[in-house]
């Protein structure tokens, strides 16, 4: 890894976001591929301190921090990327990301946000307390791959149910995938609500969204 590169992972890791702004503009100046800079850069970041969390090294602050380094970062990264978009680079895939209606938790759904961009997804995050109809008609609209529900009151649970319903009443469940999270979210309740995957933390939704889009892209999915 080029010492351009690994300046770029250690201020993710480390949550710094001038100098992951910093070490993201050196790297693009200096000739090296934007999707590099992301999978290489921003991604590998991002994983450190994943699996730092996942094994008690580190705690929510941080990946707070990791996340306020990663939008950081992409705000410099995008624009080289969607220029290899036009070049014919395809996304990762276009996510619609909502805290569902009644609940207006943000810290949560705004890291997965902050890592599903880092991986190469386009996110449209609609916010807090958003209607189910206001979901569906945003995925509509923004011809969306994932839509992402999260919630971390119990009793705000029973909307992510509704909107599978409303997908399904409008013969659109199969045009997305379901991915949901939060505090109150398990396994077996995504499974009971036909959600297509379920994560508890954002790197395991970040790793889950890029499975669904390969199982999608490859055609084992809906």
């Amino acid at each position: 890894m080029s010492q351009l590169l690994l300046a770029l992972v250690n201020a993710v890791a480390e949550g710094d976001a001038e100098a992951a702004k910093a070490a993201c503009q050196d790297a693009l100046g200096a000739g090296v591929n934007a999707q590099a800079v992301l999978d290489s850069g921003l991604m590998e970041g991002a994983s450190v301190v994943g699996l730092r969390f996942e094994s008690g090294e580190c705690f929510l602050p941080e990946l707070l921090l990791t996340a306020r380094a990663l939008r950081s970062a992409m705000s410099v990264l995008l624009p080289a990327l969607e220029a290899d978009n036009a070049g014919g680079r395809q996304s990762a895939g276009r996510v619609v990301l909502a805290t569902v209606e009644t609940d207006i938790h943000d810290i949560g759904k705004s890291i997965v946000g902050s890592m599903l961009s880092s991986a190469g997804f386009e996110v449209i995050d609609l916010g807090v307390d958003v209607p189910v109809t206001t979901i569906v008609q945003r995925a509509r609209e923004a011809q969306a791959d994932i839509i992402g529900l999260s919630a971390l009151l119990t009793t705000s649970l029973p909307y992510m149910r509704d909107l599978v319903e409303l997908l399904k009443a409008q013969g659109l469940r199969d045009h997305y995938l379901i991915m949901v999270g939060g505090a109150s979210v398990t396994q077996d309740y995504a499974d009971a609500i036909d959600a297509d995957g379920y994560a508890d933390n954002a790197v395991r939704a970040a790793r889950l969204a890029q499975e669904l889009m390969r199982q999608s892209r490859g055609g084992d999915a809906s």
